[in-house]
């Protein structure tokens, strides 16, 4: 059985290109091409392809927006953006959206064949550029939360209030210590959790809590 594999690319040039070296591996077929969001949307879901190479950006639709909406009626199709966008919030909408994998447009055609196979062997073929940029997020994303978890539950209580918009001395009032002792809890909040503002402090605790 061939790896039945559809194309949403709205640079016909670029999407005959990808069509012609799947249709030379002798394991795999182009079933279907599409040239902007709206026919892939109500087409793509009735030819049940194995996999999908989706750009992001087509001229009607995005095609973050058109994972979304096929991945749950279409289970059985593993779905590749194929895009020359590598900022991280693409990236993770993507991801979130439920695509398989990642690559861009540099990558060679050799690259793209074996993600095909990689996906649809249960695998997420990322370019190496994305991988790199996933695995720096999750080692950003460990690192706050380490650090968030090194405050004390007396830190912890003071940048809940803090968040609750109350001023130092509502603090100290309600903790019933003098303001000096609040700067000093605050002072480590700042230092534990590497930010150098209310702001910064605020927005890091919210964002691992």
């Amino acid at each position: 059985m061939k790896i039945k594999v559809a194309i949403v690319e709205d640079d016909k040039n670029y999407s005959q290109a990808l069509k012609n070296i799947i249709d030379f591996q002798k394991d795999m077929e182009c079933t279907a091409q599409f040239f902007n969001g709206k026919s892939a949307i109500q087409k793509l879901e009735a030819l049940e392809p194995d996999i999908v190479l989706m750009d992001i950006q087509l001229k009607d639709l995005s095609g973050i927006d058109i994972v979304f909406e096929l991945r749950e009626l279409m289970p059985g199709t593993n779905f590749i953006m194929c895009t020359s966008f590598e900022n991280d919030e693409k990236i993770f909408s993507a991801l979130r959206a439920g695509a398989s994998g990642y690559l861009v447009k540099g990558d060679p055609m050799t690259k793209i064949i074996q993600a095909i196979t990689e996906a649809h062997n249960g695998g997420a073929p990322m370019s190496f550029a994305i991988a790199k940029r996933v695995l720096q997020h999750f080692q950003e994303s460990k690192v706050q939360v380490q650090s968030t978890a090194l405050l004390t539950p007396t830190e912890k209580e003071v940048i809940e209030l803090l968040a609750q918009g109350l001023l130092y001395k509502e603090i100290a009032d309600k903790k019933n210590v003098t303001i000096d002792t609040v700067k000093k809890h605050i002072g480590n909040i700042y230092r534990k959790l590497q930010v150098s503002n209310k702001i910064e402090a605020i927005n890091k605790f919210n964002t691992k809590n």
